[in-house]
């Protein structure tokens, strides 16, 4: 490995001077490739993304390195650090992860999930449609969905006679396709920063919100994916190795102490749902409040729209996240010694977690900035052009996206690689707001694709420590579902939308085919 990495590397360092001495057109295309080598092989989105966009700024620098490492910071990070949606997606992505950190620690979602899933006749069921159920509650963070939904479920999978690999799917499943699509969560702030960057390389001035809010019924694979969850809780739909599993758990079904073996803390419910109703209210009172000029009553469809596509996005989104804070803080629960627990202390565990996918955020600004002077927008708008197949952009954008994520395991830095190539391209080949609002889509669903099923996504490890059950089987058992979803993603959904077929459409189409596939396979 370490002679491969060396080879690898070696090659990295002379293609990148030889793209720079040389002024081939296609040298647009060399960071990008720099970065999805370096990411392959060192299973790191960070240094991949900062050494692809060094290579960029060599590329720009006529070869110079020390003037390609100042222009790094000089031309690539500073302007974006003075952009409001940029630095509030920073704030709100480390208020968030705190919040989240402090709702984990005070174990409302383990008693809400006891009372979803009650022992008793069809118990396996029962607990399936809760899981998800809670997977869909905790939609403010992947990672944090994944970790508590599975160490909370683990023991009352046992009972109710549910295999591991099961809750494993449930949870990976609910986990980046619940966070990629809410309007609230530690992953919007990144995309909203990408979608201006993207956008603004295009040479479109656009709402970031809005356009995240109108590529919302285009992001197939997660809607798919979600309802193929779902289905196969409720029709027990096994495909592949999950049926064998399945059925072993069934047979050693055992009543046990879903709570035994666990310190953690007995939450009340309501310490869990309350917060995320105040995260929820503040968030849209936040937009409405600031975002409207002038008196805010009387309130009706039109301001509330203009308030959302105002720019007090950033501001909106931080309060919200301090208020909903400060609400699980109020609702923490004591210990069992009577000693009120620490929640500034989770507060800070959450804090600092949030900091490397912070630097991610940062380092793709920076690789997207040096792409941009570069022309690889153009690069790649020009061979669409030639091929005729600007209508195929959204779905080579997304098998890209899911070809990209699997291999590296991050969805993030796959955003921030496909983002200021793909936008841009679309944009100078023609395509339109509508079209563009449908590419924006195939990136959130390529990059979801990879961080659900990859085996060396951060989510599919966090959830198979979660679930404690072995990555292998984790992947080999929740990878046909993924593809399932990808399929029909693909098929009835970026190819129609390419096409100009309305998002209702495919939405349908999708569902009926899931649903007809689901009960047809499921098992009696």
């Amino acid at each position: 490995m370490n002679r491969t990495t060396g080879m690898v590397g070696l090659g990295l360092i002379a293609g990148t001077a030889f793209f720079a001495a040389s002024d081939v057109a296609v040298r647009g295309l060399w960071p990008p490739v720099v970065a999805l080598a370096v990411i392959l092989l060192t299973r790191r989105a960070l240094v991949g993304l900062l050494i692809g966009a060094f290579a960029g700024a060599i590329l720009l620098a006529g070869g110079d390195p020390w003037r390609a490492y100042l222009a790094l910071f000089a031309d690539h990070l500073a302007p974006n650090l003075t952009s409001p949606w940029k630095t509030g997606a920073v704030a709100f992505t480390l208020i968030l992860g705190g919040f989240a950190a402090v709702l984990d620690a005070g174990g409302g979602f383990a008693t809400l999930l006891r009372r979803l899933a009650p022992p008793g006749r069809d118990a396996g069921r029962r607990f399936q449609l809760a899981a998800v159920g809670l997977g869909l509650l905790c939609f403010f963070d992947g990672l944090a969905n994944s970790m508590m939904v599975g160490r909370v479920g683990r023991r009352l999978a046992d009972r109710c006679g549910v295999s591991r690999v099961k809750l494993g799917y449930i949870v990976d499943s609910t986990s980046s396709a619940v966070a990629c699509v809410a309007l609230v969560s530690t992953w919007i702030a990144f995309q909203l920063s990408m979608i201006e960057s993207a956008f603004a390389t295009a040479g479109h001035e656009v709402n970031p919100y809005a356009v995240f809010l109108r590529s919302l019924p285009y992001n197939f694979h997660c809607w798919f994916t979600l309802v193929l969850v779902g289905l196969a809780s409720w029709w027990r739909f096994e495909p592949g190795a999950m049926r064998g599993f399945e059925t072993a758990a069934r047979a050693a079904r055992r009543e046990i102490d879903a709570d035994a073996g666990t310190e953690r803390i007995s939450g009340k419910a309501a310490s869990a749902l309350v917060p995320l109703g105040v995260l929820l209210a503040a968030f849209v009172v936040g937009f409405v409040v600031l975002g409207t000029s002038g008196p805010i009553f009387p309130l009706s469809r039109d301001r509330v729209v203009a308030a959302f596509g105002s720019d007090a996005g950033p501001l909106a989104m931080v309060v919200a996240g301090l208020v909903a804070t400060l609400a699980a803080t109020l609702l923490f629960p004591p210990r069992a010694d009577g000693r009120r627990t620490d929640a500034a202390a989770a507060f800070g565990r959450g804090l600092r977690a949030m900091i490397a996918p912070v630097f991610i955020l940062v380092a793709a600004w920076i690789l997207g900035s040096v792409v941009a002077d570069l022309g690889t927008a153009d690069l790649l708008a020009g061979l669409a052009m030639q091929a005729g197949a600007v209508w195929l952009l959204p779905v080579a954008t997304f098998v890209t996206g899911a070809l990209v994520s699997f291999a590296t395991g991050t969805s993030w830095g796959t955003m921030g690689l496909l983002f200021p190539l793909m936008v841009p391209a679309a944009a100078a080949a023609g395509a339109d707001l509508s079209l563009l609002d449908v590419v924006v889509a195939a990136v959130f669903s390529g990059a979801v694709f990879g961080d659900h099923c990859s085996p060396f996504s951060d989510t599919t490890i966090v959830t198979s420590i979660a679930c404690e059950i072995e990555p292998h089987d984790h992947v080999r058992t929740q990878l046909p579902y993924a593809l399932i979803a990808a399929t029909v993603a693909a098929a009835v959904g970026f190819v129609p939308a390419g096409l100009g077929v309305p998002a209702w459409v495919s939405l349908t189409l999708g569902v009926a085919g899931l649903v007809v596939l689901a009960r047809w396979r499921s098992r009696p």
